[in-house]
């Protein structure tokens, strides 16, 4: 995995405690999702295209 998609990782599930932890930042939990959801597309397209470069 690039550094990039480590650092979006990390910041999706920053993002998913804190929008966990209040209520009122409930939209958070939904821009996390949608963080980790890209990110996880970005990794799964890498692994099957083969795309190996660092």
């Amino acid at each position: 995995m690039n550094l990039a998609l480590i650092i979006i990782i990390v910041i999706a599930v920053i993002l998913a405690i804190f929008g966990g932890l209040n209520s009122a930042l409930s939209w958070l939990l939904w821009v996390a999702l949608i963080v980790g959801v890209v990110a996880l597309i970005v990794f799964l397209f890498r692994v099957i295209s083969g795309n190996r470069r660092a």
